[in-house]
């Protein structure tokens, strides 16, 4: 059960900075609220669940046929990679500025973000060395942790982006105070999972 508990917490942590940190998707989500209000745009928070299934389902099934001794290592790159993103979350706290919509965005369609997500490195690269192992890692105790893991991190990047949505639509811009508060969060939350990455990947192969 504390394992379980361990899962959905590093899911949870990884789905919320996903959520909070500036990117195309995240301009994509303030640009159609801002123009088609926020029940219009609901459906959109969904578009990770699209483009992510079949990078996930590659990943894990290459991984599957590795050795233990390179999920390992993986581990510790994952690390190495998620105090990388830590830091680049930190200089975005540092000189902070609030993302501007751009009407060209505000024309995507559902479909078209979810498969402009799917030729996007970046889940490939945080399923590979990231949340790839960790879910073949807990799959391997029981499948329990994995799916724990999946849950954490789903559940609260679309829960996330709801939220913020619907935030954005009612009250007008989100302060930028409180923007930059999660973001920071978000940097510190990145680099102590990165540490434990490292920790991981460092004692299993000692």
């Amino acid at each position: 059960m504390n394992n379980l508990f361990l899962y959905l917490l590093q899911g949870v942590t990884f789905g919320f900075a996903a959520a909070v940190q500036p990117g195309p998707f995240q301009t994509y989500l303030i640009s159609q609220t801002l123009r088609n209000g926020w029940r219009r745009t609901m459906p959109a928070i969904f578009a990770p669940l699209f483009s992510d299934g079949p990078i996930l389902l590659l990943v894990v099934l290459v991984l599957s046929k590795v050795s233990e001794q390179a999920i390992q290592v993986l581990h510790l790159a994952g690390g190495i990679f998620i105090v990388y993103l830590a830091s680049g979350a930190f200089r975005t706290w540092q000189r902070f500025e609030e993302p501007m919509p751009s009407p060209q965005a505000g024309r995507q369609s559902l479909l078209r973000a979810a498969f402009v997500n799917l030729l996007n490195p970046n889940p490939y690269l945080f399923w590979s060395l990231v949340g790839g192992p960790l879910f073949l890692s807990g799959w391997r105790e029981t499948p329990l942790n994995g799916i724990g893991l999946l849950l954490g991190f789903y559940i609260t990047i679309i829960g996330s982006m709801g939220i913020g949505i619907v935030l954005l639509s009612t009250t007008g811009r989100l302060g930028p105070k409180v923007n930059r508060i999660l973001l920071g969060i978000s940097a510190l939350a990145l680099f102590g999972m990165g540490i434990y990455q490292i920790w991981l990947g460092t004692s299993g192969l000692l």
